[in-house]
Formats: C-alpha cells, structure tokens, sequence
C-alpha cells in the first residue's frame, strides 16, 4: 500500500509543477514587453582603475528637457489649477508680484521650494535637474507677464 501512496503521490508532485511551469510560461511578445519595461537607465562603476567610467559617463548623456516639457510633466498640475495656492500660469496678476522679486528668487523658490507652503523642492520633480527647473521657471514667467 506505501508504494502506491508513494507513486500516486510523486505522478500527483510531477502534474503540479508540469501545470505551474507551463502556467508560468511567457511568450515571446511578453518577454519583449517587459524587458522594455526594465531596461537599464545607466551604469554605476565603482572601479576606477578600468575604463568603465567612460561607459558610464556615455550612458548618463541624456538631453535636457525644455522648460515647457518641465512644466508639463511636473508643474501643470498645480500651476494650471492653483492647486495648494499655486499661481496659474497665465495669470498676470498671480505672477506680478512673484516676478518682481526678480527671477533668482524664483529660481531658488523651484528648486529649494517654498517652506509653509504647497511648493516643495523641484517641484517634486526629483530627476529634474536645476537647469531643468530654471526652465520650467522662465517658461512659466514667460507665459504669465
């Protein structure tokens, strides 16, 4: 009786994983689509005496955004609804007094933020670089005299 408890049980172990690897199973379309969605966004080289600090360095090129790619991706959705006080864009009025402050006061608002307020620091743009934000800054003053 053992042995057939035995063998009842191993056929029974063996269908399992046969069902739950071919369940698991990834087409090619799918692996595609998620190596795409895990591509590797750079290179970190702790090395110094090998070349690898110039792949690195190759990989970490990237084209910064225009201020208006900025403001769209980051700043719209409190600058375009006034969101936690936010000045709108457009609004000649909201902006005057800020714009008379003069811009590396505004500057300093986008990238350090504002304490006390719904400002944070970049925007919480945390990949934005400052010449990124200094972008989206004059893009908005631009948009709002």
């Amino acid at each position: 009786m053992k042995f057939n408890t035995s063998v009842t049980f191993i056929f029974g172990l063996a269908a399992t994983l046969l069902v739950t690897s071919s369940a698991n199973a990834v087409s090619d379309k799918q692996r595609a689509e998620i190596e795409a969605r895990i591509v590797k966004t750079g290179v970190v080289c702790l090395d110094t005496d090998s070349d690898c600090g110039s792949v690195a360095a190759a990989d970490a090129v990237s084209v910064a955004r225009s201020g208006e790619d900025v403001y769209k991706a980051a700043c719209l959705a409190c600058h375009l609804t006034g969101a936690g006080n936010a000045p709108i864009v457009g609004n000649v009025e909201a902006w005057s007094d800020r714009i008379a402050k003069g811009t590396d006061v505004l500057y300093d608002s986008g990238i350090n933020g504002i304490p006390g307020t719904g400002m944070m620091a970049r925007g919480a743009c945390m990949d934005c670089s400052d010449e990124e934000i200094t972008a989206a800054v004059d893009y908005m003053i631009a948009n709002s005299q």
